[in-house]
């Protein structure tokens, strides 16, 4: 629940109005930015973000500085760069906003729009983003929209929803914003965003994505991405429906704890587990998201249905060893462990990877080696933490499948020769040791080194008159079985 800012660890909200502009800029310190402020304008002011994190005391060591100037912005950020030695970058040419990158800073510059900052604060999106602090001496805040008693109150509201229409991304922004700050959205804002939601689909689809992250990493992303889906938001862009309000219900920080992730792998794993339930790859693609994030939330999303069609039809397959050096410890799949009453919504009951053949664990665990937490949060807590210690071990053979040969090792004391042939012995040999049935040990000794060569010729000679057969079939252009 919402508590709202006020007290003694939020002084300048309780402080007197005349008081609040320089109370506010000792918490800014424009003397520790990276550029004199004394080369600025007369009439500039700071607006946004950080004016909006420094009155909730939550400003960060570089905030990123969002400057109105009342003349040619784009043409003070280039002035500034020369001068300081920073990088310029235009944003909006129309609007005359530029971007200044200065010794690890951003600052936004941006043309006031209207006939003073009174005007320009009325165009933006919610009054706690249109407060204002001229930087002359002396002056005192400028808040025409109401911002202070909505920032008090812990309330996101918007300003017009024709503000909101005139850069639909503000849409989805509010969303987030509201889940980073734990902030209502004002009724009536929130009826805006949801009958406006068609809009979204005209925004650039990586800015719409880069909010979608921004909200995935917040502490309540969960209940802000479902928040979005309820409004409609992300279906424009191809995302999941109310369908996956319930496994977002339970990708929370607590519930990330309870499964045994640790505070580092929560930072990336939890936020990936959100974004893969509610957009499949497709949907990444549509947002113009990475490859590699494609990738990522396409094998998840994969893996979370099989698992849970194999949950439909029961295990196929003896329970895979509990730690490379001891086969059989696991129990047998147990029926009534897979009743979900216990767990939280969207979680996977207990053993739900034993439903699945050698072949598939030993895919499901190459796939998402390296994204192996995420998979962690949809499992059962019992099985998660268990497997997310295996994990951490790199020499695990199950969880870190390799072969205990390499190809060069194969083709020199067994003098194979290279092609597919040798990949599926490899295969095989991957499979026989992660599934406890050669030494796991690598490098191995030369005793085990040797059992496996062994089990290697065995392969091979046992595959050779198949492979015989598959050849003569395609050389006389039939279709091999």
């Amino acid at each position: 629940m919402h508590m709202p800012p006020e007290g003694p660890s939020f002084p300048i909200l309780s402080a007197a109005a005349s008081r609040q502009g320089e109370l506010l800029l000792q918490v800014l310190a424009p003397e520790r930015w990276p550029f004199d402020p004394a080369l600025l304008p007369a009439e500039t002011a700071l607006v946004g973000g950080a004016v909006r994190d420094a009155l909730l005391g939550r400003l960060r060591q570089h905030p990123d500085l969002d400057l109105v100037v009342n003349g040619d912005a784009i043409a003070l950020a280039r002035s500034l760069a020369n001068r300081c030695g920073g990088s310029c970058v235009v944003l909006d040419a129309e609007r005359c906003m530029a971007r200044l990158v200065l010794k690890g800073w951003t600052i936004d510059l941006a043309r006031r729009i209207g006939a003073n900052l009174e005007a320009d604060l009325k165009r933006r999106d919610y009054t706690i983003n249109a407060i204002a602090l001229p930087l002359a001496p002396g002056a005192e805040l400028l808040d025409p929209t109401g911002g202070l008693v909505d920032l008090a109150a812990g309330q996101l509201r918007a300003i017009s929803a024709a503000n909101l229409r005139e850069d639909p991304l503000r849409l989805l922004r509010g969303v987030r914003l509201a889940a980073e700050l734990d902030f209502q959205l004002e009724p009536l804002t929130q009826s805006w965003i949801g009958r406006q939601h068609q809009h979204l689909a005209a925004v650039a689809g990586e800015r719409v994505l880069a909010e979608l992250e921004r909200l995935a990493l917040a502490e309540a992303g969960a209940t802000g991405l479902i928040l979005a889906i309820q409004l409609g938001l992300l279906q424009v862009w191809g995302g999941e429906g109310p369908g996956a309000c319930p496994l977002l219900a339970s990708l929370s920080r607590d519930e990330a704890l309870a499964h045994g992730l640790t505070a580092a792998e929560i930072s990336w794993a939890l936020p990936l587990a959100r974004l893969a339930a509610c957009l499949d790859g497709s949907a990444v693609r549509r947002l113009h998201g990475s490859r590699r994030l494609q990738q990522r939330c396409a094998r998840l999303r994969h893996w979370r249905q099989r698992l849970e069609a194999c949950l439909q039809t029961g295990p196929n397959r003896p329970p895979v060893p509990t730690s490379p050096a001891r086969a059989g410890d696991t129990p047998s799949l147990n029926p009534e462990s897979l009743s979900p009453a216990s767990l939280a919504p969207g979680v996977l009951p207990r053993g739900a990877l034993e439903g699945l053949s050698e072949a598939e664990r030993l895919d499901l665990q190459r796939e998402l080696e390296a994204d192996f937490p995420a998979l962690a949060l949809l499992l059962a807590p019992a099985d998660s933490c268990q497997l997310l210690q295996r994990w951490r071990d790199p020499a695990d053979v199950l969880l870190h499948p390799r072969s205990p040969l390499d190809g060069g090792q194969l083709q020199a004391r067994l003098q194979l020769p290279p092609g597919p042939r040798l990949g599926r012995l490899l295969e095989h040999l991957t499979r026989e040791r992660a599934f406890g049935r050669l030494p796991a040990q690598r490098p191995a000794s030369p005793a085990e080194t040797e059992a496996c060569l062994q089990a290697a010729q065995r392969w091979w000679g046992a595959t050779a008159a198949a492979t015989m057969a598959e050849e003569r079939e395609r050389r006389d252009g039939r279709p091999v079985a």
